[in-house]
């Protein structure tokens, strides 16, 4: 499975962009999927995560209430919406897969994914 995270750019906060994360060589409609960043300096953390279904999201405290997670299974795609970005935001935003279903209770846990992307940079100036 191949992901390809896009959509990043230079914002100003208080503005929006949405991440998209396009994947190809199989379905991933069965597949948790979730957006993590890394700013400077710091560790990865996670964002968002949506379930197979798309029945179940997860946020982080920080996103919660501004970002959205969702995903259009006949496209293979999954956004992020992310809305009142904050300088905070900045860092290089990735998207992963988690092939096996049964892990839907530690999307939030980036061992939990088999594939990554390579990232796609946002940046919110004041």
């Amino acid at each position: 499975v191949q992901l390809q995270a896009s959509g990043g750019g230079l914002v100003q906060a208080g503005g929006s962009l949405r991440l998209s994360c396009a994947t190809s060589g199989r379905t991933v409609s069965s597949y948790g999927m979730g957006w993590f960043r890394q700013a400077p300096g710091k560790e990865r953390e996670f964002v968002a995560a949506i379930t197979w279904s798309g029945s179940i999201t997860y946020y982080a405290d920080s996103v919660k209430g501004r970002f959205t997670i969702s995903r259009d299974n006949a496209k293979n795609t999954v956004y992020l919406q992310m809305n009142s970005l904050l300088l905070e935001d900045t860092a290089v935003y990735y998207c992963a897969a988690d092939p096996d279903p049964r892990h839907s209770w530690s999307l939030k846990q980036g061992s939990t994914y088999d594939y990554w992307g390579q990232g796609t940079q946002v940046t919110v100036s004041s």
